[in-house]
């Protein structure tokens, strides 16, 4: 079936591409039978009433409303009526400013006013159809175009109303349209289904450090050293308590008798005296990776050094921010740190990534708590007492190797989403 429109004289040599047998390039003002924008002058603002809505209230082809939205009364309402009317299955177009090319298809029940920034359609031919086109990338970079550099820029009335646009037979509209739907609907099951996935990954992998935490990844040796000959040297005297949950050879201690720990220099704009050096803040450390976008410096004299020195195998654990974020230094030079940041270095043998994990773990059951008024921070006191599991040292090992060949079939899952 063809459509017949106005009368009108087809300009071919302007056109952005050629269009198939049957399909006609026209000019948008030619297949509209109702094109026209929003009131030029507000009606009286009420407290309830008729929504009067601009196209901010246009997101993701819905009309949303929000509670800074403003109303009108019965008598502003039928004074705008009937050129700015809204009906069910119009067009509507943002044409002004910010949300300029923002578009969806009235379909709400209730009656509503329309603001200038919103260019009201209605068409002799499928306004489906007609959404689906203003939404391609040709006409939103149009819009786009028009609305660079300026707040107030406007694709206006006029220029709809020549817009070329390329137009099917009316069944094929309709085709197109069950087609598009089609399509549609089976990339937002898949959207879905990868918000599903990627919520399935990060359980997995919370799922994955509880069990390496408490023993249950990989197998225990009975033939591994067990984790209290660990401590006996650095403390020939010390004496286990009971290990509660964990499997036999592993021991319930704190993190300050596993690791020597401080934090660095606390930045003194008055204090100039010593070497220039490069250091760390907060802000360049990341769950196991660091930000080197920006890498300041200060001076550190020379008894300065030895405290606030981060060399290759050291935890670094953040003091604000994001209390307990932590990575571990793996590069083969040495960097300073700032106050911020907490230094851990181990008193024995033991496999760091191991507790980088577990610092990891809890955080994120909220086991890393900080004190304070308004920003909390992680004291050394407070981090030199959280609990810790000392597995054996060759169980450590085992329990990394196994938790990143995991993570690594994961993130590989979760980069195959993210493309």
């Amino acid at each position: 079936m063809f459509i017949t429109l106005k009368p009108h004289t087809p300009h071919y040599e302007n056109v952005p591409f050629e269009v198939p047998k049957g399909w006609v390039w026209t000019t948008f003002g030619n297949v509209c039978k109702k094109l026209t924008d929003g009131s030029h002058n507000p009606p009286p603002k009420c407290s309830n009433g008729y929504t009067v809505i601009s196209a901010q209230n246009i997101k993701n082809g819905k009309i949303v409303f929000t509670d800074k939205d403003r109303y009108t009364d019965e008598l502003g309402f039928q004074k705008e009526n009937p050129r700015t009317q809204i009906t069910n299955g119009d067009i509507i177009l943002g044409i002004i400013g910010g949300s300029i090319g923002n578009v969806a298809i009235y379909d709400l029940s209730v009656p509503v006013i329309a603001q200038r920034s919103i260019s009201i359609i209605d068409t002799y031919v499928s306004n489906i159809y007609c959404f689906y086109l203003l939404q391609s990338t040709i006409f939103q970079s149009l819009f786009l175009e028009k609305s660079i550099g300026n707040a107030q820029a406007g694709v206006y009335l006029g220029e709809l109303d020549k817009l070329y646009i390329p137009l099917p037979p009316l069944s094929e509209q309709q085709r197109i349209v069950t087609e598009i739907k089609r399509w549609f609907a089976l990339i937002e099951q898949i959207e879905f289904d990868k918000a599903d996935l990627q919520t399935t990954i990060k359980q997995t992998k919370s799922k994955i450090l509880d069990l390496a935490i408490h023993g249950k990844l990989v197998p225990q040796d009975p033939n591994d050293e067990p984790g209290i000959e660990l401590l006996k040297r650095i403390n020939p005297d010390f004496t286990p308590c009971d290990n509660g949950h964990y499997p036999i050879g592993w021991l319930e201690t704190i993190l300050g008798e596993l690791f020597n720990h401080n934090t660095g220099k606390a930045l003194n704009s008055s204090n100039k005296e010593g070497v220039m050096k490069d250091y760390l803040t907060t802000s360049n450390v990341y769950w196991n990776k660091f930000d080197f976008t920006v890498i300041k410096q200060m001076p550190f004299k020379e008894i300065e050094l030895d405290k606030c020195t981060v060399t290759k195998g050291d935890l670094l654990v953040c003091e604000g921010g994001d209390i307990g974020r932590s990575a571990i230094w793996n590069y083969d030079y040495d960097i300073c740190i700032q106050n911020h940041i907490h230094r851990l270095r181990p008193k024995i043998d033991l496999c760091v990534p191991f507790y980088y994990y577990t610092l990891a773990y809890l955080k994120e059951n909220n086991l890393i708590g900080g004190k304070g008024i308004g920003l909390l921070g992680l004291s050394s006191n407070a981090l030199h007492k959280i609990e810790m599991p000392l597995p054996p040292l060759t169980e450590q090992q085992r329990i990394v190797q196994k938790i990143e060949e995991l993570f690594s079939v994961l993130d590989n899952i979760q980069n195959a989403l993210e493309v």
